[in-house]
């Protein structure tokens, strides 16, 4: 089994090979199902379609938490999707968690105070002043703040910079939380300052890590999250090691894939998310029906109250949203059911697609490293906690190297 060490040439080597997997298999993963209720590449590799098909709705809900289970089904039919295994191998920080008591931790959810705790014991030790990008109402912050002489939070929402200077101040943290837009032209970094971001969503962390590397900031930390979330259209990498990307051109729209797994909803959560699915595949089927000839256009997310009714109530609602009357003497059980079916088709096609998504979060945070290696810096990465925690779980932690001013 090859592994790639951690330095210039192993990160840059790592990359590389996820480019040139992930441009295989590209079919596999590019075309989402859902739009496309028979993706192209079933014709050319019908084992493989069939083998997926075949699966039960246990062994779906199985594979669908253990993916490495189902590149072990699915390798007599393409031996290749085992490569992932390898290539999605990073690693693990296993330092001790910092996280705040839950007596401090006030109006901090469970589940961000140990992601926080988490984060910050993987930084330790700690010998800059903190400034936290997109800091919310100041949970990193005042997780960081007992270990370090001061935080300064970065945080565009004037009423969460209000009410997390309230919590600090209540518990004498060295916290103050600013009110800032960080994409401003006018944005004042200080340069000896050590920036960090736990979950600062597309746009935000990329110029995050442009501004802090170009400014020389002394230590940069981040845990990306939402790739996709963009004013742009087609993505372009950030380091010009991996301008060099057979994948390229490639729409942001096609990098939502990297992060669509949820770990931590509950069983009842999950059957309402089935459900709708199968209500837009009904819908996508009686529209096709009946406006073939119209383009095809996204639904936005359905309101909560819905799931509480029916598929006509869901249809009337998307056709209200089209701007469409529903037709007359309209069967609704009939394209019911027809979602149903699709459903249960595009769940096991969706199994597939989504072995590629840690393979493809990681050629994105790799591009992440090599720009941080090319402007100077030292960097380090891995899992900082267990992905049933979060699974966006990846932490940069760079270093500006010795000479670099």
């Amino acid at each position: 089994m090859q592994t790639f060490p951690h330095s210039s040439k192993g990160f840059l080597e790592h990359w590389q090979a996820l480019d040139l997997w992930l441009l295989a298999h590209r079919e596999l993963w590019q075309q989402a199902p859902f739009y496309q209720p028979q993706p192209d590449w079933t014709i050319r590799h019908p084992e493989l379609s069939a083998t997926l098909q075949a699966l039960s709705d246990q062994q779906c809900a199985l594979f669908e938490t253990h993916p490495e289970e189902l590149m072990q089904h699915l390798q007599h039919a393409m031996p290749s999707l085992s490569d992932a295994m390898q290539l999605s191998q990073i690693p693990l920080l296993n330092k001790p968690s910092l996280s705040l008591s839950e007596v401090r931790a006030s109006g901090m959810p469970g589940r961000k105070r140990l992601q926080a705790g988490a984060f910050t014991g993987a930084l330790f030790p700690l010998s800059h002043s903190i400034v936290d990008w997109c800091c919310g109402c100041g949970h990193l912050a005042r997780t960081l703040a007992p270990h370090v002489c001061s935080v300064i939070g970065l945080e565009w929402n004037q009423q969460l910079v209000e009410k997390g200077n309230k919590t600090a101040k209540k518990y004498q943290d060295p916290v103050e939380l600013r009110h800032q837009d960080v994409m401003s032209p006018s944005l004042h970094l200080p340069i000896d300052a050590h920036v960090v971001a736990l979950h600062a969503c597309g746009d935000l962390h990329r110029h995050l890590l442009n501004h802090a590397s170009s400014i020389k900031s002394k230590r940069i930390s981040l845990s990306p999250c939402c790739y996709h979330l963009s004013q742009n259209i087609q993505w372009q990498p950030l380091s010009k090691g991996a301008h060099t990307s057979s994948l390229l051109p490639i729409g942001f729209s096609t990098l939502r894939l990297a992060v669509q797994e949820t770990v931590t909803a509950p069983n009842r959560v999950t059957l309402q998310r089935l459900q709708i699915t199968a209500w837009r595949l009904g819908f996508d089927e009686l529209r096709r029906n009946f406006w073939p000839l119209e383009p095809i256009s996204t639904l936005p997310s359905a309101p909560n109250h819905l799931i509480q009714g029916n598929f006509e109530g869901f249809c009337r609602w998307a056709l209200d949203t089209i701007q469409h009357q529903p037709p007359e003497d309209c069967h609704w059980k009939t394209w019911e059911e027809r979602g149903k079916v699709r459903a249960n088709v595009l769940r096991r096609y969706e199994l597939l697609r989504h072995l590629f998504r840690r393979p493809l979060e990681i050629w994105l945070v790799l591009d992440y490293v090599l720009l941080l290696e090319e402007q100077g810096y030292e960097v380090q990465w891995g899992t900082f906690c267990e992905r049933q925690l979060t699974p966006r779980n990846i932490l940069i932690d760079a270093q500006l190297g010795s000479g670099q001013t």
